[in-house]
């Protein structure tokens, strides 16, 4: 049975009786380094409790031990590094895509963060910080007598 294919006009490398050529006999690691690349960055989602702030930063591909939380005040940084996998000995590389190396991400919060109760998860690539608000720097409100 054949494979079916959605057709996007807009993509040309389909209709490219020269790509199968390139492909061919140009190797994938070079293809790789011909296409434009962007630096990886972490994607984080930050809510505000009354309490504490939550943070969700995803790390696929990332091992836990490979990931390094550090707080100074108000300032979380993240350190993280992707390691390439062994190929499969004898195998050639056809398709790379993926981003290997290291990456990291310094969030500034409005207050600053209580290190001791702070907590992290990590499930599913996505890391999960807990981090209390410091109750000298939380505003208090003043009643007047």
């Amino acid at each position: 049975m054949a494979n079916l294919a959605r057709f996007d006009p807009f993509s040309l490398t389909r209709m490219d009786p020269f790509e199968s050529m390139v492909r061919d006999f140009m190797p994938t690691t070079v293809r790789s380094m011909l296409r434009p690349t962007t630096e990886p960055t972490i994607a984080i989602e930050v809510q505000e409790m009354d309490n504490a702030y939550l943070v969700a930063a995803e790390l696929p591909g990332v091992k836990k031990e490979d990931i390094d939380i550090s707080i100074t005040g108000n300032q979380i940084t993240l350190n993280a590094e992707c390691k390439q996998e062994k190929m499969a000995e004898g195998a050639k590389e056809w398709c790379s895509e993926r981003w290997y190396g290291k990456v990291s991400r310094t969030i500034q919060l409005p207050l600053e963060i209580e290190e001791q109760n702070a907590g992290a998860t990590y499930t599913d690539g996505v890391l999960h910080l807990t981090l209390p608000k410091k109750a000298s720097s939380m505003a208090k409100k003043l009643e007047i007598h």
